[in-house]
């Protein structure tokens, strides 16, 4: 019959056990917390067309003007219409106010959240938003169309940054999720 060792060899392999154990069980914290993190990242750095969230414009305005375009993507299969505000061309700093119109297409009430992102992609960090129907889920009522207001600035910065003088039109697009 043959003998199981229980020597130094053995340990080892309980310790390397652990270690491979305690890698897979932080891959996995990090599995979960990944879109979080990603997401504050993007909030702070601009990436990816993320706009900002400011309470006013402490910066004033300047001189130099900046268009503003509007843009709507509804999600396939959610009944729902969209009409983007047109586009406005302001002083940067100024502080404006815009409005979609959604409209529900059923018999149903329709709860919505929608999701943004602004191109050029690197004006994102330029671009505040003070109030935001996109801040909280929208429950629209059977039939019904409603305002949905966005007030937004461009941070003055955005002049300073040479890689942008030749920006003249911001994009602010939405996609409409289902909730």
């Amino acid at each position: 019959m043959a003998s199981i060792e229980h020597g130094p060899q053995s340990g080892g392999n309980k310790k390397t056990l652990l270690w491979l154990v305690g890698v897979a069980v932080f891959m996995l914290g990090l599995s979960f917390a990944a879109v979080p993190l990603y997401d504050m990242f993007c909030r702070v750095t601009g990436y990816g067309g993320t706009t900002q969230v400011s309470q006013s414009n402490v910066k004033g305005v300047i001189a130099r003007e900046m268009a503003v375009a509007f843009d709507a993507t509804i999600d396939r299969g959610i009944p729902l219409s969209v009409e983007p505000a047109r586009v406005e061309t302001n002083a940067i700093g100024t502080i404006s106010t815009v409005t979609y119109l959604a409209t529900n297409l059923t018999d149903e009430p329709l709860r919505t959240t929608a999701s943004f992102n602004v191109t050029p992609d690197s004006t994102g960090i330029y671009f505040n938003k003070i109030e935001c129907f996109c801040f909280t889920e929208q429950v629209i009522a059977p039939n019904e169309t409603v305002e949905m207001p966005v007030t937004y600035f461009i941070d003055p910065d955005l002049d300073e940054n040479s890689e942008l003088r030749t920006i003249r039109q911001i994009t602010l697009s939405y996609t409409f999720h289902d909730s």
